[in-house]
């Protein structure tokens, strides 16, 4: 039925709830057809990642620096090509990020961070993925460096854990992305949020966990899983007025038109 189309099978975070195999197998009995798991360095991350997604036919993983981690070394040691090449090599690489800019934590100097967006964005294209996106606190200068390296040129992906305004929304839609809601949704504060997924087109919207962070209400403040997109999809199916079923046919054939690499076959 469902797709969680971000989380991070690997985290320490989630280790509680089970290897991932366990969290894999109970999203599944949850109705959860299938995962993509998240890439936050290259340089520690990838290897793992692509042992899980190798080792299950319903998991695929993507490959990029988080915007917390854009000021590693380690990191500014992969280049364009070298992203490129891991995502052409691995049919289960299917997809670019978590990338982007983070100015609420500032964990990497904002320099940084751009020339990192700009690198990702750059293989991206290359490549012909998607780019998983992360902004917070900096909605002008991403949507400025999206514009600039990659409109007309290609660029695709998703506004992941969307929890922006709606002229943010706006602009990711107006450059051809999808946006993606995750249990920040449900909250009970997140009216304004709520609004803005009203608006976002049916054949453009996808839903996550970002597992193990922001799990849904029932679950809120408690370790979040894949099981749980479940729980978000069923909020935003009532928000756009849609049963379940349904809404979970449409992100699911999103998911795929997006991440057009990935296969349950």
């Amino acid at each position: 039925m469902w797709i969680d189309s971000h989380c991070h099978l690997n985290h320490k975070g989630i280790a509680e709830k089970g290897n991932p195999s366990a969290l894999i197998d109970g999203a599944y009995h949850a109705g959860v057809d299938g995962m993509l798991t998240i890439c936050c360095r290259m340089s520690e991350e990838i290897d793992v990642l692509r042992e899980i997604a190798n080792g299950h036919d319903n998991v695929w993983c993507s490959i990029g620096t988080h915007p917390h981690d854009a000021g590693l070394a380690q990191e500014k040691t992969f280049s364009v090509d070298d992203i490129v090449a891991m995502a052409a090599n691995d049919k289960n690489i299917v997809a670019i990020g978590e990338t982007g800019l983070d100015y609420y934590y500032d964990n990497s100097p904002r320099e940084d961070q751009k020339e990192s967006f700009i690198k990702h964005i750059k293989a991206c294209i290359a490549a012909d993925v998607p780019m998983i996106v992360h902004t917070r606190d900096a909605e002008e200068d991403t949507i400025e460096i999206m514009r600039e390296y990659g409109a007309g040129k290609g660029l695709k992906g998703v506004m992941h854990c969307f929890s922006g305004t709606q002229w943010l929304a706006d602009q990711a839609l107006e450059l051809g992305f999808y946006i993606s809601f995750s249990g920040i949704v449900t909250f009970k504060k997140a009216q304004e949020l709520r609004d803005v997924a009203k608006n976002v087109p049916l054949d453009r919207v996808l839903v996550e966990t970002d597992a193990p962070y922001l799990a849904p209400v029932p679950y809120r403040g408690k370790v979040n899983e894949p099981a749980y997109v479940a729980h978000t999809g069923a909020f935003l199916a009532e928000l756009y007025g849609l049963e379940p079923a349904e809404f979970a046919k449409i992100t699911t054939e999103n998911f795929f038109r997006l991440f057009d690499k990935a296969s349950l076959v």
